[in-house]
């Protein structure tokens, strides 16, 4: 922590400083403004902000456009040129200020374009049409918090061009395009979160597609090699190795020693960029009546003015990315005539064409013309260099994207937040149906409050029978082999529309009585497989494939997270637990254990058989020639299977289990079973030469790297975002946990290939973590982690305070209650503005 508190000296010149700070232990100050709006009369912003201890705001307002003002100003305050940059990428101007040679990632699904491309895409896709709907249908709370956010940001914007806040956001404060924003932004912001899992995957393939002609060949197009790509390589819903997950457990009364249920939120999302996670504590109470009409801690992904995952007196809940497509792709049969035009109800109906013209950085702008079908965007892409959908003078393709007509996600939130029991938490999950891409999970602090989980998400209406009527062609086909559950559907019939649920707040989605839910008195979870095994003991079954697989093999990661509340309810596992507390039942300090153990899955069921094997001969043969594995078979010896600061070897197991197809079928001996899917597959397979030679070769990468076999994971790993603040490798944050594929469910990732010359630099995993009960009282008790910490701009203080902690698991608690906040600030400002 910073020994001197700041001093908010603020000098623009609208605004008028009404009293001063000092150099004590707590810094207070007054700062209102007209704006242009008069001197006189009521303020129309007027907002209280505390920040306790690692930068937490606490903010405090009589309404919700002066609450997204304090939120607007303390957002900005941490997270400027962060949040700044994604809203001109999403206005279309990478290029304008960027420049051509550029790239833009969007992190959370790894879609990469030229900033070019990711122009034209992000013109074509956030129209005013398109977020129209959502700032028309969107509640009034909602409507006045991003007003106010709006107003707030741009407050803090101004008072640094004016020269306040020195030293602060030193990469953008002086940039050309660090602008004022508006609410079309913040609209347009909302926008792309709904598009996550969907269409801004595509962003190249929609900025890039276009008609066949003397100039654009059509490549060809083989259903054959479709249906031969890895899984892995695929861009949807969020392929490969999880781009963004995350672990949840939801622990009714007959799984804790108080019999009050408790709630771990733990989701895995980037470090980097804004789909990191900002904690907050919201109050709205009149200052007449003294009435509270809102009260919600949470995080919230960057630039969403509310608590996206959170908690208060009455409820707690989280979230992890669900399997669900939330779109479809349709086959457009073309006109032979006329490849801008396909078959509709026996007749041909044209696409409509948009010309756009995209600024570039010291060149004459660029034009291209994009096209739309009735569904939605035209697109091509390739996997690996194989044409998968591509637009020729016979057949084109289109995407229809369920969010991309979501204009209920943000109310979704704000209702949550402002909720006053689990009950009706539940009750808006399914009436609302706002939630884009993720399941969720929540306990309530009432008696005869239950484990809750669902899946109530927006999906696209294809029943199984649907996508089997409409998917007939070589390539629906193709796809039905390479990912399952994803439709390619017949676009020139109209019985391959969407269908509706009378239970649905909008046609084309599917209501909550076709989307999967379950209540239990122990226990509920998710930890990114589908929601067939939410509980292990009640499977939820009958639902559409597009919403997600029954009856498979599900990833190491998931097994460990059901296995864990198994032995501690069983009480087999090895955790002895504070004096008084019984042994089958979780207290806080268990399930804050559990989250962060670190524990390695894979190496619990086959590393064993890996000494007992490869170990016993001082080479094997890897796929350069013989390896040495006398060392770092000493040192698997030892390790203890986890990958905490201290651990040792834990290296080496990641580097050999990356190389293993864990989900092959001659990986185990023991085959996945229905009737036992916690605990199979299992066996390694050892005589599987792959096994082998990837074993040899990640001994080799290890020894490659110039880092002992006995190191400790806490001299590999650091936080990437962190890693290069200064030269001295003191400055480094070492970081605990493992990968989603060597079946970690403490999660820090490197995103790499593997070992590299700096360690792991950790870029992605746990971010936001919060452990939440209730106390005799009915107060929230809440502790936990912004992992990254609060603050992207490395002259905050907050800027790595919290990943300090982290690195100690010294768990944080989240104040609540005044004594608390009171106890807990560092910082009090209060804002006005006419």
């Amino acid at each position: 922590m910073h020994s001197k508190l700041r001093c908010a000296a603020l000098a623009l010149a609208a605004l008028a400083l009404l009293a001063g700070c000092n150099d004590s232990s707590r810094s207070s100050t007054t700062v209102s403004g007209n704006n242009n709006n008069g001197s006189g009369g009521p303020f129309r912003y007027d907002v209280d902000v505390r920040r306790s201890k690692f930068g937490i705001p606490h903010i405090r307002a009589a309404d919700y456009a002066s609450l997204g003002y304090g939120y607007g100003y303390v957002h900005a305050e941490d997270n400027l040129c962060v949040l700044a940059e994604d809203l001109l990428t999403i206005r279309g101007e990478r290029a304008k200020y960027f420049g051509r040679d550029g790239k833009h990632l969007i992190v959370p699904n790894g879609s990469v374009a030229s900033n070019v491309d990711s122009d034209f895409f992000w013109q074509s896709v956030a129209t005013d049409a398109a977020i129209a709907p959502i700032k028309t249908n969107s509640d009034t709370e909602a409507r006045d918090t991003t007003r106010g956010f709006v107003a707030g940001y741009n407050r803090y914007l101004r008072e640094l061009r004016a020269g306040g806040h020195a030293g602060r956001h030193a990469a953008c404060r002086d940039a050309e395009w660090l602008a004022e924003i508006t609410e079309d932004d913040m609209y347009r912001r909302y926008f792309r979160l709904a598009l996550i899992a969907s269409t801004s995957v595509f962003v190249e393939g929609v900025a890039t597609a276009a008609p066949p002609g003397p100039d654009n060949a059509p490549l060809p197009v083989s259903a054959a090699a479709i249906a031969a790509l890895d899984p892995k390589e695929l861009p949807f819903p969020l392929g490969g190795d999880l781009p963004i997950g995350s672990n949840m457990y939801a622990l009714g009364a007959d799984a804790t020693a108080s019999g009050t249920p408790m709630l771990l939120g733990n989701p895995h999302f980037p470090w980097s960029d804004t789909e990191r996670l900002y904690l907050t504590h919201l109050q709205i109470i009149d200052p007449a009546s003294g009435e509270e009409t809102l009260n919600i801690m949470g995080a919230s992904l960057y630039g969403v003015p509310a608590a996206l995952i959170g908690f208060n007196q009455h409820f707690a809940w989280s979230h992890t990315v669900s399997t669900a497509f939330r779109f479809t792709f349709y086959e457009l049969t073309l006109n032979p005539t006329d490849p801008t035009q396909y078959l509709y109800d026996g007749g041909f109906v044209p696409m409509e064409a948009t010309e756009l013209s995209v600024e570039v950085k010291d060149e004459e702008p660029e034009t291209r013309t994009l096209y739309r079908s009735q569904y939605g965007p035209m697109l091509e892409f390739q996997v690996s260099g194989v044409p998968v959908l591509e637009w020729s003078y016979a057949k084109a393709y289109t995407l229809r994207d369920a969010n991309a007509e979501n204009d209920r996600m943000i109310n979704q939130f704000f209702r949550w937040n402002a909720a006053d029991s689990l009950s009706e938490f539940i009750d808006l999950h399914g009436e609302v149906l706002g939630v884009p891409w993720v399941n969720t999970a929540a306990v309530g602090s009432a008696p005869g409050d239950r484990a809750y989980y669902g899946d109530v998400t927006v999906v696209p209406n294809v029943p199984d029978s649907k996508a089997d009527q409409c998917g007939t062609s070589p390539i629906a086909l193709a796809f039905k082999q390479l990912s399952p559950g994803l439709p390619v559907l017949d676009g020139s019939r109209t019985d391959c529309a969407w269908g509706s649920d009378d239970d649905a707040p909008v046609p084309g989605i599917f209501g909550r009585a076709n989307l999967p839910t379950l209540q239990r008195d122990d226990w509920v979870h998710n930890c990114n497989d589908s929601y067939w095994l939410s509980n292990p003991d009640e499977p939820i079954t009958g639902f559409a494939a597009i919403i997600g697989d029954e009856g498979t093999a599900r990833t190491l990661r998931t097994r460990l997270c059901m296995l864990q509340v198994q032995q501690r309810l069983s009480g087999s596992d090895s955790l002895e637990g504070k004096p008084g507390i019984p042994k089958e039942k979780f207290d806080l300090a268990t399930l804050q254990h559990i989250a962060l153990d670190s524990a390695v899955y894979s190496a619990e069921l086959a590393r064993q058989s890996v000494l007992d094997s490869y170990c016993q001969s001082p080479q094997i043969i890897g796929s350069s020639g013989p390896v040495d594995v006398t060392t770092a078979c000493t040192v698997l010896e030892g390790w203890d299977k986890k990958n905490n600061l201290e651990s040792k070897g834990g290296h080496i197991w990641r580097e050999f289990w990356r190389g293993v197809d864990s989900g092959g079928a001659s990986t185990w001996l023991s085959p996945f079973s229905i009737d036992d899917p916690v605990n199979t597959p299992r066996g390694l397979n050892v005589l599987d030469p792959q096994v082998e030679q990837a074993f040899a070769d990640g001994v080799q990468k290890v020894a490659d790297s110039g880092f002992a076999f006995e190191a400790t994971m806490g001299s590999l790993q650091h936080s990437g975002v962190h890693a290069h603040d200064h030269d001295d490798a003191d400055s480094l944050i070492p970081v605990f946990g493992g990968e989603h594929f060597e079946g970690s469910f403490t999660i820090a990732n490197a995103r790499g290939s593997g070992l590299g010359a700096e360690g792991y630099e950790v870029t992605y995993g746990n971010s936001y973590i919060q452990t939440v009960t209730w106390d005799e009282g009915g107060h929230p008790v809440a502790e936990g982690f912004v992992t990254y910490s609060q603050s992207t701009d490395p002259a905050s203080p907050y800027y790595s305070d919290m990943t300090r902690a982290y690195q100690k698991k010294q768990w944080i608690k989240f104040p609540w209650t005044e004594a608390d906040i009171a106890a807990a600030t560092v910082e009090q400002l209060r804002l006005q503005e006419r």
